[in-house]
């Protein structure tokens, strides 16, 4: 724009009707003169066409406002960016610590029901003996005959675990520990009597299936009185 004024005027200039040479440089000065200062306004500043601000190209002021802001929104978009890693990295820690607790609790939990679990196998254990030493507590009734009977023979559904007594010396229930002279121990429970009691109160008539009965048919025995 400021190239062609120029050279409108510089036209002019040298056609005019002076001949004149100072005219002519004179001319030529002023169109210079205003061709810079247009180039110069051209170069360093640039209106808005809404004439509502007007920046100028070039000026070291705005240049560096421009890398302020920039540099703050990039500072600022880092300041959250660490903040929302240091708030994740605080969740998974939390999330962390509070999943240890709770296995930590769970182990306890388990030791404890598992010494609990000890501690009463421990006491079931015990009570058997407990009940075994009690009822080895014997009494001493002396030597007794031993004679053998099979209640199955005589139908009877009694079983194997009794014997006949004289019930005025060992009354019915009574447990017996019967020691053969081998050292055998049989135990026994009174359940019955019989016609030979009356006449032979130290003699027992123990129940056993024929086919253990001993050959002997009668023996003796030490018989004591459990519990």
């Amino acid at each position: 724009m400021a190239s062609n004024h120029s050279q409108k005027v510089e036209a002019i200039a040298d056609h005019a009707t002076s001949d004149s040479d100072n005219s002519k440089v004179s001319a030529k000065s002023i169109v210079l003169s205003n061709e810079a200062k247009v180039e110069q306004a051209n170069a360093y500043s640039l209106v808005n066409p809404k004439n509502e601000n007007t920046i100028t190209v070039g000026t070291n002021d705005i240049a560096e406002a421009a890398h302020q802001i920039a540099d703050q929104k990039a500072a600022a978009a880092k300041a959250a960016e660490e903040q929302a890693a240091a708030e994740k990295a605080a969740a998974e820690k939390a999330a962390a610590d509070q999943a240890a607790a709770e296995k930590a609790a769970q182990e306890q939990q388990a030791q404890a029901q598992a010494a609990q679990n000890a501690a009463n196998a421990a006491a079931a254990s015990a009570a058997p003996t407990s009940t075994a030493q009690t009822t080895q507590t014997t009494t001493k009734k002396g030597t007794f005959k031993l004679s053998f009977y099979d209640p199955a023979v005589l139908g009877s559904n009694m079983g194997y675990d009794g014997v006949a007594a004289n019930l005025s010396v060992f009354p019915k229930g009574t447990r017996l520990k019967i020691t053969l002279s081998d050292g055998t121990v049989w135990y026994r429970t009174v359940n019955d009597t019989g016609s030979f009691a009356a006449g032979n109160p130290n003699q027992l008539d123990v129940a056993m299936p024929n086919s253990q009965i001993p050959s002997a048919g009668v023996m003796s025995a030490t018989v004591e009185v459990v519990g």
